[in-house]
């Protein structure tokens, strides 16, 4: 009875530190998208991340909130190492994939502010595991608008436009 005590009371103890991190990672985060934005308001134009296209980098979802920021775009900084900087729309085919590389998109992780994803969600994706997935064939297709310039580092604008879910409305913007 005493250990289960015990351990009750550790994992309350582990519980509270998670709880204190979590709100650590919380705040921190914002604090840096505020820095990145300026007054946290955006960034002005002149300043503000570009698409793959050379345009204004665009909103890629807010329902599941997605990005770094978790402010629905899909920017970067130095701080992130993943590069989350590709807007998707998930297929099945490639959240197996995924979690199959080790990274369970599906199941949720309240801890990172991450709901779970399922079929047809939008998503500011890992460069390097997108780039994974077109060469198994599982690349999601893609929002050209929506996704930062940085990701051409990682892949071409070709095998994107391949990919691309809005190559129409992308094309009749930059007439």
């Amino acid at each position: 009875m005493a250990l289960l005590r015990l351990c009750s009371n550790q994992t309350r103890s582990v519980q509270g530190r998670l709880q204190s991190s979590r709100r650590l990672v919380t705040s921190v985060r914002a604090s840096m998208a505020q820095q990145a934005n300026g007054n946290g308001a955006g960034p002005a134009a002149s300043e503000a991340p570009r698409n793959v296209l050379g345009g204004l980098l665009q909103c890629c979802c807010t329902s599941p909130r997605t990005g770094y920021y978790r402010d629905g775009f899909c920017r970067t900084d130095a701080s992130d190492v993943g590069r989350h900087v590709i807007c998707a729309q998930v297929t099945q085919d490639f959240l197996e994939f995924s979690r199959s590389r080790g990274n369970d998109l599906m199941t949720p992780a309240p801890w990172y502010n991450f709901p779970g994803l399922k079929h047809g969600d939008k998503w500011c994706l890992c460069a390097v595991r997108w780039k994974e997935a077109l060469e198994a064939d599982k690349a999601p297709p893609v929002f050209l608008r929506c996704t930062h310039v940085k990701a051409l580092e990682y892949v071409s604008l070709e095998d994107l436009k391949r990919h691309a879910a809005d190559l129409d409305q992308a094309a009749a913007d930059s007439n």
